[in-house]
């Protein structure tokens, strides 16, 4: 059995890609992204919680606003890398992992056993990334 707490943000970025495989998609675009951080634990803790909601909250924002309206090309973190859907959930994620490590989450945060980052480009197509702690 496992609970789970989902928080939602958004991100609004520009970026480009290199290779064929993107077509139009390798000129610079914008994108926003409505972003789901899922939250898994086993138990709940004294206070019946998975992980304090206005902490996850507050930690996921603190992420996406380090990478929001930012062209992510001029991103040395990013510099050589195509900053798809899917590298962007990874990216999010292992920036919550060391949230919930690093106690920002509250005593919650101990007994998260996985970290589930969905990012929807629109009403049809979404990618996520679990990490498993």
């Amino acid at each position: 059995m496992t609970y789970s707490v989902t928080v939602r943000d958004h991100i609004m970025i520009a970026h480009s890609f290199t290779g064929e495989a993107f077509g139009p998609a390798q000129r610079l675009h914008g994108a926003t992204y409505v972003v789901d951080a899922t939250f898994r634990a086993p138990t709940l803790d004294d206070d019946g919680m998975v992980v304090d909601i206005g902490r996850a909250s507050d930690a996921l924002r603190g992420i996406l606003s380090s990478l929001s309206y930012r062209n992510l090309d001029d991103e040395p973190e990013f510099h050589g890398i195509n900053t798809t859907t899917e590298r962007l959930c990874s990216t999010i994620a292992e920036r919550l992992v060391t949230a919930a490590r690093g106690d920002s989450l509250g005593p919650g945060g101990a007994a998260i056993s996985a970290i589930v980052v969905t990012l929807h480009e629109s009403h049809i197509a979404w990618a996520s990334y679990e990490v498993t702690l």
